[in-house]
């Protein structure tokens, strides 16, 4: 669940950076931001995850925080006669498969609680 989480928090962060490009599309000279994940994401896909062990036979996991994401200025885009490097039509692209991403996170920590409720009810 602490994976969910982080994609998450992650997603939540890549919607304020489009919200903030958006608020400022006509301010002249505003460079678009992005949000880079992929080194976070692999990093935590490289690692293994870390548990408590109770008993010498379980399987020995580490886990590793991964990087927190990266907030930096858009590169290889074009500006407008302001400076302006805002594109709406990328943005809102950007806004909708932010919120794919959002909305099937919230389903599978849904289902993740649901399970949790099945065994903590015995399966009743």
């Amino acid at each position: 669940m602490s994976t969910i989480e982080t994609a998450l928090n992650q997603t939540s962060l890549k919607q304020k950076v489009i919200s903030q490009n958006v608020a400022n599309v006509d301010t002249p000279g505003y460079k678009a931001k992005d949000v880079k994940f992929k080194d976070s994401f692999e990093s935590a896909l490289a690692n293994n995850m870390q548990t408590f062990r109770t008993d010498s036979r379980h399987y020995e996991l580490n886990r590793q925080e991964p990087n927190g994401a990266e907030v930096y200025a858009k590169r290889g885009v074009s500006f407008n006669e302001s400076g302006n490097s805002v594109d709406m039509d990328q943005e809102m692209a950007e806004l909708a498969a932010n919120q794919i991403k959002y909305n099937a996170l919230i389903d599978r920590m849904s289902g993740k609680f649901s399970s949790l409720q099945n065994v903590i009810k015995g399966g009743r």
